[in-house]
């Protein structure tokens, strides 16, 4: 009775988003590496198995020190450049915590899916009563770098294949370079926590970033594709995969974006897991599915269960529940 009440109210929340657009699905095969061999499928398939024995390469993140810090705005160009040059230039909010005793901790922040430029700053402010810094990233194609003909984020989650693995890389790139600005601050121990989509690119930022030390990971799935696939937040995007490519071939396509192939490299790592029991956008069997491949390969980690949904995270008092629960984990880990 509880489930149907919370999958009531998700529904209800989803719904309030009326500016969803149902995209033509394209292959992209623009946005990846390496000359068409075979049809585009195939093509995606041998490039997403050759990326995942590289992934090193992949997440390489180029040297540089060209950052630019007015106010609490950070600047930087990303790693990665695009046709659109409002999501060439990184864009973040930094919350340094001033207490002169603290130690030098600091948090790169990665908030969801079409989170606007407010999104997160609360739990920023949050992480700072815990005398932790905290820096608030804007993902690519989201609010200052959405290119003028969107409404939403769309092109980093969306049917086309190749665009979106290009955009998720390009996040965990500014992600690592916002981790690489940290450090040269001074900051001796950082951590990453993500939310929803953050998340995601939040665990391949970590599995690929020596510095960070924790990940709280807010939200979680192995899989990429399957989130998208069944999700209640993205079935406009499986409206446009539909007819043009299966869930096994997605799933194998989108693995380079995928948790999965990287839990081992979260050995070392401090970890938190974090799930909704009454989630439709994250599905409940996806985390569980994750939680249990971490338990089976005795990777260290916490778990927490929101008695929520995803969408109800953010509403009183789920939303002080998830926050507390992050920020302690993070302040304990760092």
């Amino acid at each position: 009775m509880l489930s149907s009440v919370f999958h009531a109210w998700e529904r209800r929340l989803a719904s309030a988003a009326t500016d969803r657009v149902v995209r033509p699905f394209d292959w992209g095969l623009e946005w990846v590496d390496g000359a068409e061999n075979g049809s585009p499928a195939e093509h995606l398939e041998a490039w997403a198995k050759h990326t995942l024995a590289a992934s090193d390469q992949f997440f390489a993140l180029p040297p540089s020190d060209d950052f630019s810090l007015e106010g609490d705005r950070l600047t930087y160009p990303s790693a990665i450049e695009t046709p659109y040059p409002e999501n060439n230039l990184v864009r973040a909010r930094y919350f340094p915590e001033s207490s002169p005793q603290g130690r030098k901790r600091a948090v790169v922040v990665l908030p969801q899916w079409n989170a606007d430029s407010g999104g997160h700053v609360g739990l920023c402010h949050l992480l700072n009563r815990f005398k932790v810094s905290a820096l608030r990233l804007s993902l690519p194609y989201h609010d200052a770098r959405k290119p003028p003909e969107l409404r939403r984020a769309d092109y980093i989650v969306s049917a086309n294949v190749g665009r979106t693995v290009q955009a998720c890389r390009q996040a965990v790139l500014d992600a690592r370079r916002a981790v690489a600005w940290l450090a040269a601050r001074g900051y001796k121990s950082i951590g990453i926590l993500g939310t929803s989509l953050g998340s995601c690119l939040a665990m391949l930022t970590a599995a690929h970033e020596p510095l960070l030390r924790a990940a709280a990971l807010n939200h979680i799935s192995p899989y990429f594709a399957d989130v998208v696939w069944s999700g209640l937040s993205t079935e406009h995007v499986r409206l446009g995969l539909d007819g043009h490519i299966d869930l096994d071939r997605l799933r194998r396509i989108w693995m380079p974006i995928s948790p999965y192939p990287y839990l081992d490299r979260m050995r070392g790592k401090r970890v938190l897991l974090v799930y909704a029991r009454y989630d439709l956008t994250f599905p409940v069997e996806l985390s569980r599915t994750l939680v249990a491949e971490f338990r089976r390969r005795s990777i260290e980690h916490q778990l927490a269960v929101l008695p929520c949904g995803h969408y109800s995270t953010g509403v009183t008092p789920f939303k002080w529940l998830d926050g507390l629960t992050l920020c302690r984990f993070l302040s304990r880990s760092l």
